[in-house]
């Protein structure tokens, strides 16, 4: 793919320098730019609405097929429109009547073709790391606040994970209210139901003694008031639930519990990032009534004032009778969880610096280039009268220009792409949904990095460019 793309990349100048007539390629500028610049508009904005449309469009076996097309239609459509945005933008930048910064503008303005392919590369690249940012800095944050909401106690403790049979008797739960230092403690019965024999099984969480504390303690997406009449107690299920199984607020489920079927209303969807293959909550009250079991097997426990905490475990797992059982602040589980999230995103924070440095690259390379064929040029701007630091402070003037364009072009692109991530593709991928949140300070200091990086290349390359004597660069010319 990489050498067919670099193939098509250079035959598409190359024809388009052959057609071009002869007359008109011993001129300077880019006078004739306006047709093709035009012309891409127009696929642009039909990219750009194609790309809107997928993104409304379902998954395909679970896959976002849409979204990803989505994606890269958004991508390719607005990479289109930047000449015709940056002829506009240049057109109308006012004369500042700094000699310097007068003449980068006017370059720039007559040499859209090189101007648009800059900004292409640091779009792209940028757009991109921006993009990959925000969902998983919104993905972090949306993460951190469901933590919050579940872990309100000051310490949890469960059974090992994956044991249904081990619980805690009414009289074990009795005795755990009573240890010394512990101000409130409430109980919760995890187990496993079977809703499909073609699915892996669900979670059933009773938690909160009705349906009014139940409703509290949970991450809501989305809930309804019970309906005066109704006879079914309510239940709240997760999103995957509802993904998985097609299931709306209002309608009625059916949970295998002592050994019949039990039927609950769905009050609510709540976001539930641990359990893949589905959830659904009800209270101890209704748990209790459906099965008649009153056993627990998690729970939450809130100290008092002046209580120790490893006294306090000390003493839990005494009474458990079990060394098996996980006890930990949740102060420890929310920074173990954050530190496991982070560790497992790590990559993507490589991929963003990858992404940086090849829109640096591309930059170092455009410019380079450039400068290289415009030594004939600088060689003029000398014998008319201008000074080497002020051609130095043009090609700086021009970098920073070109890359704060590409910059806020690839700010407004990146946070575009960054809603179809957050609402399509990670929805459609993983069944649970995330809050959209902008990291303002990290972005705005990559862009200043950007922006001044690729200054500083401008400046290098045209250092370069002018080693040598300016009446040698004329000379090339003749």
């Amino acid at each position: 793919m990489g050498t067919l793309v670099a193939a098509i990349g250079a035959w598409i100048p190359a024809r388009n320098a052959a057609l071009q007539p002869p007359a008109r390629a011993l001129k300077g500028g880019d006078a004739d730019y306006a047709v093709p610049a035009q012309a891409a508009w127009y696929a642009g904005i039909a990219l750009l609405v194609f790309g809107f449309a997928l993104a409304w469009l379902p998954p395909i076996a679970g896959l976002p097929v849409f979204g990803y097309g989505a994606v890269a239609a958004l991508l390719c459509g607005a990479v289109l429109l930047v000449p015709a945005v940056t002829m506009r933008a240049l057109s109308l930048a006012p004369r500042t009547r700094r000699i310097v910064l007068d003449i980068a503008v006017a370059q720039l303005r007559e040499n859209v073709d090189l101007s648009a392919l800059s900004l292409a590369s640091i779009i792209v690249s940028f757009s991109l790391m921006v993009a990959m940012a925000i969902m998983v800095y919104s993905f972090r944050v949306s993460f951190d606040h469901w933590l919050g909401k579940l872990l309100p106690a000051d310490m949890q403790m469960r059974e090992p994970l994956g044991n249904d049979t081990a619980f805690w008797s009414r009289d074990d739960q009795r005795l755990l209210e009573a240890v010394s230092g512990i101000s409130r403690i409430e109980f919760r019965r995890t187990r496993q139901l079977l809703l499909d024999p073609a699915r892996a099984p669900v979670t059933l969480i009773s938690r909160g003694a009705d349906d009014s504390e139940t409703s509290s303690e949970l991450p809501l997406v989305k809930s309804t008031p019970i309906p005066s009449g109704e006879q079914s107690a309510p239940a709240w299920i997760s999103e995957t639930l509802q993904d998985q199984y097609g299931y709306k607020i209002g309608d009625h489920i059916d949970l295998p519990l002592a050994g019949r079927t039990q039927r609950f209303m769905i009050a609510g969807v709540w976001r539930d990032y641990a359990r893949l293959s589905g959830s659904v909550v009800i209270s101890r009250r209704a748990y209790v009534a459906a099965s008649g079991d009153r056993g627990a097997n998690e729970a939450s426990v809130w100290l008092n004032s002046v209580a120790d905490a490893a006294a306090v475990e000390k003493a839990m797992r005494q009474l458990a009778h079990s060394d098996a059982l996980e006890i930990t602040t949740s102060s420890a589980l929310h920074e173990r969880s954050l530190e496991i999230f982070d560790r497992a995103f790590a990559i993507t924070y490589g991929l963003e610096a990858i992404a940086v440095i090849i829109g640096l690259t591309g930059v170092s390379f455009a410019a380079s280039s450039t400068a290289l064929a415009r030594r004939a040029e600088f060689g003029m701007l000398r014998h008319v009268g201008l000074l080497r630091r002020q051609v130095i402070g043009m090609l700086a003037d021009e970098g920073i220009l070109t890359s704060a364009f590409g910059v806020l072009y690839g700010l407004m692109l990146g946070i575009g792409l960054s809603l179809v991530l957050v609402y399509v593709i990670n929805r459609q991928s993983f069944n649970w949904s995330i809050d959209l949140a902008v990291p303002a300070w990290q972005l705005s200091l990559l862009s200043l990095i950007l922006v001044g990086a690729s200054a500083v290349t401008a400046i290098w390359s045209g250092r370069a460019a002018m080693s040598q004597d300016a009446v040698n660069a004329v000379r090339e010319d003749w």
